[in-house]
């Protein structure tokens, strides 16, 4: 990135439970499968995630493609992405929920995000 250019900027739509967690700070990856506008994310990159009528400002960190999200949980830390009171097994089907297998054979993303 050269001196003059700005990150680019994207927005990201969540469910209050994991608002609330990324405002609180404990939840730093959000879950996401391989739409074109997730591909387009990149580290260095500005997220907005909002909630009903609250935003939350976030800089993409890392982005990590998997081939499933059983793979993305065995690499990643399960308490960044759904709290530290979800057990494993509930945050399989909390993200199985969200996201149907054809969802899921798009890949799994797990996008680090820190607060701005």
């Amino acid at each position: 990135m050269t001196g003059d250019q700005q990150p680019a900027e994207h927005s990201l739509s969540i469910r209050k439970p994991y608002f609330d967690l990324i405002a609180s700070g404990a939840k730093t990856i959000e879950v996401r499968v391989g739409y074109p506008k997730i591909r387009k994310m990149a580290a260095g990159d500005i997220l907005k995630i909002t909630c009903a009528d609250e935003t939350l400002t976030t800089r993409i960190t890392a982005v990590k493609e998997y081939e499933s999200f059983k793979a993305m949980l065995d690499a990643e830390d399960p308490a960044a992405i759904g709290g530290p009171d979800m057990t494993y097994e509930e945050l399989v089907a909390a993200i199985r929920d969200i996201y149907p297998p054809e969802k899921e054979a798009l890949g799994a993303f797990a996008l680090h995000i820190t607060l701005l």
